[in-house]
């Protein structure tokens, strides 16, 4: 394929700089145009005009308290133990709050005021002044003055004041009309149910466009898959015009890609505006306005991975949407937290970067997701992001950065964060967390067990599992603890006993029996990461079978958790690799048994007495928990929620 063939980024520009051209490639006042709407149904909407009161608030003089009305000159010689004697009907009239003023009277006395002499006859000891205890004409509202501005976005208060001033109906923006055009040849249309094979996906940035414009107040709509045929999407995008959309978005945006035809479909309605922004994900980010027949309409191309599309939809099409409808953004809520490791980013480019946020000690402390662009459950494991700016080579650890809440902040004193090695307990205990009657969330950064001794050490977590096994002491954790964190008071509670071996494909087709078959050349391993206990267990067991790892191929192939492990294997991108049973169970997998280790969650003694820490310790000790997580697999509960100490082994 020549160069000829694919697209090239010739400029990207800054985010900001594309809505800026939106907006000035946009006529506002000719592609949106007022609506009338009922009042009760308003909420939300955003006035076209100003709107001023057809009534007044209220209507007519009355009474604010319970009590009764009278004539404040007829009190005005009332003293303690001289009173006033008044006369019903004369001298008072009885009136509850809401009843009009009757005629004559100009105050009202509170019923607690007011001694009952007989059924006709009242005293009281304290004069009245005037419009007393009196909800007075238009206290509220006047007939015809400014009840609320143009371009107000209405509240459900709104509403109240609109009905309580005689407003019924009212003319509001229209909402702008958006269709999501998703493309490719590959992409499988959800609505069937399908089951995707090699090469396929299926179809869900649409749902998640869909929701998003949704939040703004928007009208989204999306269609079926196109596949890739220039005539194919020209046709998609004509319809979506001519059903009267005002922006139309194509979903898969554009690439490098020979079989990328955004960009041309795009010029044949009008102009390209923007061929790529500059900030990753969501760099394949194209805009165009139209021309001729649907003149002054706005054409995107969001990426098709879905971290780079949300951001596309966030970062562009939101601030130019919200505009269209005279609407102001609601902007996220900001705080300061400490990044719990180093981030590397390429300069040249500003990065999105999305973070699990939870409270340690005083302070909030953001672990950095997996930044994949095609990784949607970065954006369902996020509580914020983070801007690593375009000059940047990146953020420290440690580094006190501005994170932009996606959850609000009272949340976060609900977020228990764990920093260390990956277990699928991790998964099973946050949902425990979650089903409870006051729930807590679990956020997870899978480092491996030395990465969650130095989370520990800097105070970036509150609790780490580990599994670290030394052989010369024939114990578990504590060796380590002493090594890389001497000085620090640490409690070690047990989670579970695990199985750990080599996970092989069904049936096990290479006939691997043990370590000494990772030497093979026909054996192709797939690892765990460097500081992970896995490894190192993998790095005794290879040494003890005096094998080096030059000699494994596939030893420096990395992942990060035992599933991702399993997959590989699953998928024959790999014949085995080590891991848990229960990754292997998971997945159908033969597994061949090398040991028994101790998963244990360390943390800083000092947050046994953490609300959060005691409700996981009471999950982790309940029967039921135990029963669930042996029924996982490759679990024993021997020691499941005991405090451990230095020598204790497995217990036995």
């Amino acid at each position: 394929m020549s160069s000829d063939d694919r697209n090239i980024y010739l400029s990207t520009i800054e985010p900001a700089e594309a809505v800026r051209q939106a907006k000035n490639a946009l006529d506002r006042a000719a592609l949106v145009h007022p609506e009338l709407v009922p009042a009760h149904e308003s909420c939300g909407r955003v006035t076209s005009q100003p709107i001023f009161a057809r009534c007044s608030s209220p209507t007519y003089h009355s009474a604010a308290m319970d009590g009764i009305a009278v004539s404040s000159a007829a009190t005005f010689a009332a003293r303690e133990g001289s009173p006033v004697t008044l006369r019903k009907g004369a001298g008072f009239v009885p009136v509850n709050t809401g009843h009009p003023l009757p005629d004559g009277m100009d105050c009202v006395v509170m019923i607690e005021h007011v001694e009952q002499v007989d059924e006709d006859t009242v005293r009281i000891e304290a004069p009245a002044f005037p419009w007393q205890h009196v909800r007075r004409i238009g206290e509220d509202i006047v007939a015809t003055e400014l009840l609320l501005p143009q371009n107000h976005t209405l509240s459900p208060y709104d509403v109240g004041a609109l009905l309580a001033a005689g407003i019924f109906e009212l003319s509001v923006w229209e909402r702008v009309r958006l269709t999501f055009i998703p493309t490719g040849d590959e992409v499988l249309d959800f609505t069937k149910c399908p089951t995707p094979q090699a090469g396929q996906v299926i179809e869900s940035n649409s749902q998640v466009f869909r929701a998003i414009a949704a939040s703004w107040g928007a009208l989204p709509s999306f269609t079926p898959p196109v596949p890739d045929q220039p005539e194919a999407l020209r046709a998609a995008v004509a319809k979506a015009l001519a059903d009267g959309a005002h922006v139309v978005v194509v979903g898969a945006g554009s690439s490098a890609g020979s079989k990328d035809f955004t960009r041309a479909t795009f010029e044949s309605f009008g102009k390209l505006l923007a061929h790529g922004i500059s900030v990753m994900p969501g760099k394949p980010t194209v805009l165009g306005v139209t021309q001729g027949l649907f003149e002054g309409r706005l054409l995107v191309g969001a990426p098709g991975y879905p971290v780079s599309a949300v951001v596309c939809l966030e970062d562009v099409l939101e601030p130019v949407v919200r505009w269209l409808m005279r609407q102001a953004s609601p902007g996220r809520q900001k705080i300061a937290a400490r990044l719990a490791r180093k981030t590397p980013s390429r300069p040249g480019m500003e990065e999105i970067v999305r973070l699990a946020v939870g409270k340690v000690g005083e302070g909030f402390v953001a672990a950095p997701l997996p930044r994949g662009a095609g990784l949607i459950t970065s954006l369902t494991k996020a509580q914020a992001i983070t801007r690593i700016p375009a000059q940047s080579e990146g953020l420290e650890q440690d580094a006190i950065i501005e994170a932009e809440l996606l959850v609000p902040l009272d949340g976060l004193d609900k977020v228990l964060v764990h920093i260390g090695s990956h277990d699928n307990i991790l998964d099973l205990l946050a949902n425990e967390l979650t089903g409870l009657a006051e729930p807590l969330s679990l956020v997870s950064s899978h480092v491996g067990s030395m990465g969650g001794l130095t989370a520990l050490k800097n105070g970036a977590a509150l609790f780490a599992g580990c599994h670290l096994f030394d052989p010369e002491s024939g114990d578990f954790n504590f060796p380590f603890l002493a090594k890389h964190l001497p000085g620090l008071d640490l409690t070690v509670i047990n989670l579970a006993i695990r199985h750990q071996g080599l996970m092989v494909q069904k049936g096990n087709p290479k006939n691997i029996t043990g370590v000494a078959d990772l030497a093979r050349p026909d054996v192709n391993f797939i690892n765990r990461q460097r500081g992970a206990g896995t490894r190192i267990l993998l790095d005794h067991h290879l040494d003890k079978a005096g094998i080096e790892p030059s000699q494994v191929r596939g030893y420096d192939r990395e992942e990060y958790t035992h599933m991702a492990v399993a997959v590989n294997v699953l998928t024959g991108a790999a014949d085995c690799g080590q891991g848990i049973y229960a990754a292997a169970k998971a997945l159908d997998l033969d597994f061949v048994p090398l040991a028994r280790e101790r998963y244990d969650l360390i943390l800083p003694t000092a947050h046994l007495s953490d609300p959060r820490i005691m409700t996981l310790r009471q999950v982790i000790g309940t029967e039921q928990f135990q029963q669930r997580m042996q029924g996982l697999g490759g679990y024993d509960t021997p020691l499941t929620g005991q405090i451990m100490k230095p020598g204790m082994g497995m217990g036995e």
